[in-house]
C-alpha cells in the first residue's frame, strides 16, 4: 500500500480526508462543510463562507450538481477554470482565496472552483493628486483591477507581469509589471532578486517593500515613488521603470526613481508645453525656498543684516524689539507648529479639519505675535516655507523638504550664510551619491550625461521635440538612456 503523508489527503478514508481540511483551519467557525450524494459517491463541498459569493457558487457550482445526477463529477466542470490537488496546503491556499472545494470518495485530489467575492470601491480619482485637466481614475484595492487600468492604456504584448507571493503569515499577493523593450534587463533581475529575498511575517503595505529595496535607509530623500494614478504610472513604465503593486493597497511603487522625477506632474503633459515648462520651473524654485528660506531668515537676522535696505532692515528690527526668543528658536517652534496643525488637519473630520485651519491660521497665529513670542516677519517666512514645501506634486517629497529646513536653519544658526553654503553643498553631494537599483539618484548630472540627457528635466519639451520617445533595449532605435547598467556583485 502507498504511504501517505500528513500534507497529503487520504485516498482511501473520505471523512478523513475532510477532517484534515478542517483540522488545517483549526477551530474556525467560517468554514462550511456541505455533504451530498453524486453519482452514489459520498461528497463534501467545503468553503469558507465570507471570502465565496453566494450566488456564484449556487450557479457555477451547485447548480451544475443538480442538473447533472451521474458521468464523471470532472466533466461537469470543464467549462470553468477548475483546478485538482491533494496537497494540504495547496488546498488551504485557493480556500483563503475564494476558492470551493469538492472532496470525493475515493479519489486523492480534491477539485476546486473560483467562487470569490469581489468586494471593493469604485474606481475614483485620488484626493491626494488631483489635476486639472487629464484622467480623473485612481488605483483601487483590488490588485487585478490596477493591473486592468494599466493594461487597458498599454494594450501590448510587451508588457510582462510577474506575480510573487509575500509574507509567511498573510500570503499577500505582489505583482511586478514592466515594459520588456524598454526596461534594462539588468534593474529587472536586481528587483526580482530582492524581491524573492524577502522573510516576513507579514506584508500589508507598499511602504514594507519600499524599505526592504532602499538602499540607502538614512537619506531623508525618498528613493522610490508612491502614484495612485494610473496615467503616471503607465508613463513610468514607458521610461522603462518597475511598477510594484501589492494586493489591498490602492498605490503603486515605481522603481527606480530619480530626483528630477519629483518635479514631474501629469497636468504638465495634458496642456501646452509653455505652461507645463512655467510650473516645473516653479517647483523648483519651490524646492530651494523649502529648504533654505527660514534659514536665510535667520542668517540675515544673526549676521549679515547689512545686506538689508534700511528701509526693511528697520521693520524687521521693529518686530523683534519686543521677542525674547531668539530667531532659531522663533523658527523651530513655528515649523514644529506647522506640523502639528497639518498632522491634525489630516486625522480630523474635513468640516472640523477646515475649522482647524482657520484657527490654526488666524487666531494662534494673530495671538502670538500680540504676545510677543513671535515676530511678524517670521509668520511671513514660515508661510511662505509651508507653501513652497506643498507645491510639490508629491506629498513625501514636500515632507522631505520641511525635514531638511530644521538642520538648515541649525547650520544658519551657528555659521550664517556660509553654513547654509555649506549645507546645500552637503545636500548635493549626498544626491550625487545615493542610487536606486543601481541607477544614479541625481542623474543625469550625476554623473553629467550630455545635453541629450537633460531632456524633460527642467523644461517639458514639445512633442515634436522627439519628447514622446524612450529607449528600446530591443531595437536602440531612440534616445540614449541614462540609466548605468549595473549588477549588484
Amino acid at each position: 500500500m502507498k504511504e501517505t503523508h500528513d500534507d497529503e489527503l487520504e485516498s482511501g478514508d473520505f471523512e478523513l480526508s475532510v477532517a484534515q481540511i478542517k483540522d488545517y483551519f483549526a477551530c474556525t467557525e467560517d468554514l462550511k462543510v456541505q455533504k451530498f450524494i453524486y453519482n452514489s459517491q459520498s461528497c463534501s463541498l467545503l468553503y469558507l463562507e465570507d471570502l465565496v459569493k453566494t450566488e456564484l457558487m449556487q450557479s457555477n457550482v451547485i447548480k451544475p450538481l443538480l442538473e447533472s445526477n451521474s458521468g464523471n463529477i470532472e466533466q461537469i466542470f470543464s467549462s470553468i477554470e477548475a483546478k485538482k490537488s491533494s496537497d494540504i496546503h495547496q488546498i488551504g491556499k485557493y480556500l483563503l482565496d475564494g476558492f470551493c472545494a469538492i472532496v470525493i470518495e475515493n479519489e486523492v485530489a480534491a477539485i476546486m472552483m473560483s467562487v470569490a467575492q469581489t468586494q471593493g470601491r469604485s474606481i475614483q480619482e485620488p484626493k491626494d493628486e488631483q489635476i486639472i485637466k487629464g484622467s480623473h481614475e485612481g488605483f483601487v484595492e483590488n490588485i487585478s483591477t490596477n493591473i486592468y487600468l494599466l493594461r487597458n492604456r498599454i494594450k501590448s504584448p510587451k508588457l510582462k507581469v510577474r506575480y510573487y507571493t509575500l509574507g509567511n503569515v498573510t500570503n499577500t499577493k505582489v505583482a511586478m509589471i514592466y515594459m520588456e523593450n524598454r526596461a534594462d534587463p539588468l534593474i529587472v533581475n536586481e528587483c526580482e532578486k530582492r524581491i524573492s529575498a524577502f522573510d516576513l511575517d507579514y506584508l500589508y503595505s507598499v511602504g514594507n517593500i519600499d524599505e526592504m529595496i532602499e538602499e540607502h535607509p538614512l537619506s531623508p530623500f525618498p528613493q522610490s515613488l508612491q502614484t495612485e494614478r494610473p496615467d503616471r504610472a503607465v508613463s513610468y513604465l514607458m521610461e522603462g521603470k518597475i511598477n510594484i503593486i501589492v494586493d489591498g493597497m490602492p498605490s503603486v511603487l515605481v522603481l527606480p526613481i530619480t530626483f528630477f522625477s519629483f518635479f514631474q506632474s501629469p497636468d504638465d503633459y495634458n496642456g501646452r508645453w509653455i505652461l507645463g515648462s512655467f510650473f516645473r520651473i516653479i517647483r523648483f524654485i519651490s524646492f530651494i525656498l523649502a529648504v533654505s528660506m527660514p534659514a536665510i531668515y535667520i542668517a540675515i537676522v544673526s549676521y549679515h543684516s547689512e545686506v538689508l535696505p534700511i528701509g526693511i532692515l528697520y521693520s524687521i528690527q521693529v518686530s523683534l524689539a519686543y521677542v525674547p526668543l531668539p530667531p532659531i528658536l522663533e523658527a523651530l517652534v513655528m515649523q514644529i507648529l506647522l506640523e502639528l496643525l497639518k498632522e491634525a488637519a489630516i486625522r480630523l473630520p474635513s468640516p472640523i479639519a477646515q475649522t482647524i485651519g482657520i484657527v490654526g491660521g488666524l487666531v494662534i497665529g494673530t495671538a502670538v505675535v500680540e504676545a510677543h513670542l513671535v515676530s511678524n516677519t517670521m509668520i511671513v517666512v514660515i508661510g511662505l516655507t509651508a507653501i513652497a514645501s506643498f507645491a510639490t506634486p508629491l506629498n513625501e517629497f514636500g515632507t522631505s523638504l520641511r525635514i531638511l529646513g530644521f538642520p538648515t536653519m541649525l547650520a544658519a544658526a551657528l555659521f550664517g550664510l556660509f553654513g547654509i553654503s555649506i549645507m546645500m553643498m552637503v545636500i548635493f553631494i549626498h544626491l550625487c551619491k545615493i542610487e536606486t537599483l543601481g541607477v544614479p539618484y541625481f542623474a543625469p548630472f550625476g554623473p553629467y550625461h550630455g545635453k541629450q540627457g537633460l531632456k524633460d528635466i527642467f523644461l517639458r519639451l514639445p512633442i515634436w521635440k522627439g519628447n514622446n520617445n524612450s529607449q528600446s533595449f530591443e531595437s536602440g532605435r531612440t534616445n540614449k538612456s541614462y540609466f548605468r547598467r549595473w549588477k549588484r556583485t
